[in-house]
């Protein structure tokens, strides 16, 4: 089946628009992803270290790898039945972006993909917000909701709110009515899109995802402030920006490094992701960081 695949992504039309070499090259770098993955497994295993202990280029090597195989094995999965290849073809002339790996993505359909994810997330930003003002009048602490107005406010109205105005709310999103354990299925589908999850779960499996999903940012989060920004490529910075919510493909380095370091400001001064605190959060403070 491995040989299957492979012959698929070669010859699929997205492949077929780069060279011979350019296919070639994405393979070479597959491979390549998948050695280092399993060397970074082996490591784990002879060593006893659990994920959250790796460095921030292996957790995030790991990541990203995972995700790549789930594409795979949903090709393998679809083509099982007799002649079901001339329907992956299909598909993959069809769906490049859903169904191949970025590996065999022309540089304009990179920048074109990301561009489309990005536009799914920004539909559930005005969502966000709403969700947010909904939920002020159920607030009980008196000072909570007025921060809480008046950073909705300030996405309103297009202003960028500051690192503090956010913080300042943590707990308002630890517990009722905004943590994670007490969100509705509206607000889970809601984030879910944010974060390009699927919305169309039951509750309780989007709330298992989002929880699981905020915890590896965070993760990745601790990781990233023991390394530092510094020592990250360009396009090390800008592909977290992007994983955090960033559409950082049309956003110069200096300002990608500068929203990402505010970013960690905030995840780094929580125990963990709380509820949808530090997304909520961000949700509101990219909006204008995207119109400029």
């Amino acid at each position: 089946m491995r040989n299957t695949i492979v012959s698929w992504i070669v010859i699929s039309p997205a492949s077929m628009s780069c060279t011979q070499s350019s296919r070639k090259a994405g393979l070479r770098m597959l491979w390549a992803d998948a050695k280092k993955a399993r060397r970074i497994k082996a490591n784990m295993l002879k060593h006893n270290i659990k994920f959250h202990q790796l460095s921030y280029r292996e957790m995030e090597h790991l990541r990203q790898f995972r995700r790549d195989v789930i594409k795979c094995l949903f090709l393998g999965i679809i083509s099982i039945p007799p002649f079901a290849n001339y329907l992956v073809f299909l598909l993959m002339y069809l769906f490049p972006r859903q169904l191949l790996i970025r590996h065999f993505w022309t540089p304009k359909q990179q920048a074109d993909f990301l561009d489309i994810y990005h536009a799914v997330r920004k539909q559930s930003h005005p969502e966000i917000l709403t969700c947010l003002e909904r939920t002020i009048p159920v607030i009980s602490d008196a000072g909570l909701r007025w921060h809480l107005t008046e950073l909705c406010s300030k996405a309103q109205r297009g202003t960028q709110p500051a690192v503090n105005d956010i913080l300042v709310l943590r707990e308002c999103f630890s517990d009722h009515p905004l943590g994670m354990n007490h969100l509705q299925a509206l607000q889970l589908k809601v984030l879910s899109q944010a974060m390009l999850l699927t919305p169309h779960l039951p509750p309780f499996l989007l709330r298992s995802r989002l929880k699981n999903h905020t915890t590896v940012i965070h993760q990745l989060d601790k990781a990233l402030a023991k390394l530092g920004i510094g020592e990250l490529t360009s396009q090390e910075v800008k592909s977290a920006c992007y994983l955090r919510g960033l559409n950082s493909t049309h956003i110069a380095e200096d300002r990608c490094r500068t929203w990402l370091g505010e970013w960690l400001q905030i995840s780094c001064s929580l125990k963990a992701i709380p509820g949808a605190a530090t997304w909520k959060g961000h949700a509101i403070h990219l909006r204008e960081e995207t119109r400029s």
